[in-house]
């Protein structure tokens, strides 16, 4: 049992990556049925701009700033930034394609990736970089279940990430529009709401929220690497998936089970088979559930 709840403390943390990033994808999925294949690149980009602020903020407040203090800003201050960069790749990558059919869209996708990670080598090298430590690490032995600070702090601030975004897309206007356009993405316009403010406020979310989750990966597995953002975007993207389409709650109860499948198939079999058996299991519920936990059925064809 010791065992068992180890695991899942582990699996917590795993899956709070996934669901962070998963949002992103459903989000914009949602609203502009588009699958932005470099937001997997774009939560690397927000790790190394965290990287970046950290190490400035280090270097600017050492003994001045507490840790937690410091964390807070970078996480903050990376968000702002690397929502910024969610902007311009919709104004440059994607705005001029919206008409155009999403093979287009989906192949500037995989070139926006290419070119973040092309940059991020030419600009700082092929060699990894360490994530600054921010906070010391605590050690909590709950009977026998080994809980660190940072644990707790990546799932509370992952949590409360994903409960902030559920009530601003549910009770604001903002979000409300947002809902609008992904029931109807042709008549919404036609009452006024911007097009290109919605999309450009969806793409800013989805890269602070892979900002976030880019800075809590660092937090827990401090070695940075410029290819990092593609293993674990196709994985987000599986989840949002799995979630259905444009939904909150679905993609982060995915990105979740996704973080368990994965954690306790290594538990119980050969890590090489993690993915096969993982991806086995999406497939089977996916067979069952083929717009997802939480997604309907419903027409594309105004928009492939």
């Amino acid at each position: 049992m010791v065992f068992f709840l180890q695991n899942v403390v582990n699996a917590l943390q795993w899956g709070s990556f996934y669901a962070l990033i998963a949002l992103g994808y459903s989000m914009v999925y949602g609203v502009l049925m588009l699958f932005n294949f470099a937001h997997g690149d774009v939560f690397m980009v927000g790790a190394y701009i965290g990287f970046g602020v950290a190490t400035g903020l280090l270097f600017l407040f050492s003994g001045v700033l507490p840790g937690w203090l410091t964390l807070v800003l970078t996480l903050l201050i990376s968000m702002v930034l690397t929502a910024c960069v969610g902007m311009l790749i919709e104004r440059i990558g994607y705005r001029p394609l919206r008409s155009a059919p999403r093979a287009s869209a989906a192949i500037t996708g995989l070139m926006i990736g290419i070119i973040l990670e092309t940059g991020n080598l030419a600009l700082l090298g092929a060699r990894r970089v360490s994530f600054p430590s921010l906070i010391e690490t605590t050690t909590y032995n709950l009977g026998g279940v080994y809980v660190t600070n940072k644990k707790i702090m990546i799932v509370a601030v992952s949590v409360s990430l994903m409960l902030g975004l559920y009530q601003f897309i549910n009770r604001s206007k903002w979000g409300m529009a947002m809902r609008a356009m992904a029931f109807d993405y042709v008549v919404v316009p036609l009452m006024g709401v911007s097009i290109n403010t919605i999309a450009a406020m969806t793409f800013a979310i989805g890269s602070a929220l892979a900002a976030a989750a880019g800075i809590l990966f660092g937090m827990a597995y401090p070695v940075l690497d410029p290819y990092m953002g593609i293993v674990f975007g196709w994985k987000a993207f599986v989840a949002a998936i799995l979630g259905g389409r444009g939904s909150v709650l679905g993609a982060t109860l995915a990105g979740f089970l996704l973080g368990f499948i994965e954690i306790f198939v290594a538990m119980a079999f050969p890590s090489t088979l993690r993915d096969l058996i993982a991806y086995s299991i999406i497939l089977v519920i996916l067979t069952f559930r083929p717009h997802g936990f939480f997604g309907e059925p419903h027409s594309a064809k105004l928009r492939l």
